[in-house]
């Protein structure tokens, strides 16, 4: 991204001011930051919803604003909402994305039996998607974000709104699928973060603030804290906590 610039007509100050960073394939970058800070219209711009007022982006040598027809051939995105047909099914779904993309038929009923095996939804795959939970609705639409062999997916908070189960399941696919790939995550997770991501990248006012590895950033700018922890005497009954003995000293430190 080259110093991409989005103003709407009905809005002043701008969505994104001036943001330029590179993403790098087989690493998961993390967006992270407030809410209306510019990571979603910064994602529909890369993915041409919008097109940039200046600036521009370059994804695998093509510009977004000459060649957004043939970077969507492998291009990904999964939006904050669900893009599911209510009357189609779980198998569908996926052989209908992936078609979409331009693979032949032989090759897209494969990736239909594969992808239902990383989803952990074999026994699903004729179940209308109305009739799945909100968790296997969200896993699928991540997983639809890299069928036809996607090679940049955006993923606009992929584990909004789904219970702890699920969210570790597509903590599991976005892993299994990262190498070859470039993903770009939004997200305001920080523990996502940090498992997750390669690199993460946090933006305020559609600016860049910092950028980096999530060790760095907390070696640059984390403040933490330290846990200390007295043991009971050893001549004590294993039955009576003498909480005189026990020393809890919770300090923060830069």
């Amino acid at each position: 991204i080259q110093n991409l610039v989005k103003v709407f007509s009905n809005c002043s100050s701008p969505a994104v001011d001036g943001l330029s960073i590179n993403f790098y394939e087989s690493q998961i970058t993390a967006f992270l930051g407030h809410n209306g800070a510019g990571k979603t219209t910064t994602m529909s711009v890369l993915t041409g919803m919008f097109p940039p007022t200046s600036g521009t982006a370059t994804i695998y040598g093509k510009d977004i604003r000459s060649d957004m027809d043939s970077i969507r051939m492998s291009l990904g995105m999964c939006p904050q909402y669900n893009i599911l047909f209510q009357h189609m099914t779980v198998a569908e779904h996926i052989l209908f994305y992936t078609l979409l993309k331009g693979r032949p038929i032989a090759e897209a009923e494969e990736e239909v039996e594969n992808m239902l095996q990383d989803l952990g939804l074999p026994h699903k795959r004729d179940e209308l998607t109305q009739n799945l939970s909100g968790g296997m609705q969200r896993k699928l639409s991540v997983a639809l974000a890299f069928v036809g062999g996607a090679k940049v997916v955006i993923l606009d908070e992929p584990t909004s709104g789904v219970d702890p189960y699920s969210r570790r399941s597509i903590w599991d696919l976005l892993l299994k699928y990262r190498l070859g790939r470039t993903v770009i995550m939004s997200t305001h997770h920080m523990d996502e973060a940090d498992l997750l991501s390669d690199r993460v990248a946090i933006i305020s006012q559609g600016r860049l603030c910092c950028c980096g590895s999530p060790i760095f950033l907390k070696n640059c700018f984390g403040a933490g804290f330290y846990l200390t922890l007295v043991r009971r005497m050893k001549h004590e009954p294993p039955n009576v906590r003498n909480w005189e003995n026990e020393t809890f000293c919770l300090s923060e430190t830069q």
